[in-house]
């Protein structure tokens, strides 16, 4: 009984280091700036900074089929698979656009302009700049799914229209925490907006 105890004590310890150690790299990774201009019931107002993304496109518009390989990719590409062998910091959130024509993009860190990031290996890395922008945002939690990011959207599109707020049809997914982060997962999806206030 007493061996028993112990390892459950054991496997408790390990898990509370493992998610202080996941919790501590979560909070040193840099994340995409935003002023929160308006929050409403379900959603918030937004407005982003500008920023340069690393980016791959896919010919689906299916999260499952390319969260996968599109995060190996582009992690591929950030970890040294560029002709310099440069490691790059990783940042928050992972940007995904859904469309016929999808991307799954990572923000550059702050300092690093497009001329001086060292090109990929993988040619279909591309860069591109996103001005600043204002955006409508609706959070989740647990793993993300196709059904969820469309539910989530459609929910975001509804409260829009019950505000009289217009909006670009066009929705974003976010994803903020690394693959081996199980617990208080955020999601969100975004969507541009005509904001005048």
């Amino acid at each position: 009984m007493r061996t028993a105890v112990m390892i459950v004590g054991i496997v408790v310890l390990i898990a509370t280091l493992a998610m202080a150690f996941v919790k501590k790299s979560v909070d040193k990774t840099e994340t995409h700036e935003y002023e929160v201009l308006e929050t409403f019931d379900g959603f918030e107002i937004r407005k982003y900074a500008p920023a340069l993304y690393s980016s791959v496109q896919y010919s689906t518009s299916s999260y499952k089929q390319i969260s996968g390989q599109g995060f190996r990719t582009l992690a591929g590409y950030i970890f040294g698979a560029n002709e310099n062998q440069e490691q790059i910091a990783m940042t928050s959130p992972v940007t995904m656009e859904l469309k016929d024509t999808s991307k799954m993009m990572f923000m550059v860190p702050k300092g690093m302009s497009k001329d001086k990031l060292p090109k990929p290996n993988d040619a279909s890395i591309y860069f591109e700049e996103y001005p600043s922008r204002i955006v409508a945002a609706i959070q989740f939690g647990g793993w993300a799914s196709d059904e969820k990011i469309n539910a989530h959207s459609e929910e975001l599109a509804h409260l829009l229209e019950k505000q009289g707020i217009a909006h670009s049809g066009e929705f974003a997914y976010l994803g903020y925490n690394p693959p081996f982060d199980v617990v208080n997962r955020r999601n969100e999806v975004i969507v541009e907006v005509e904001w005048k206030r």
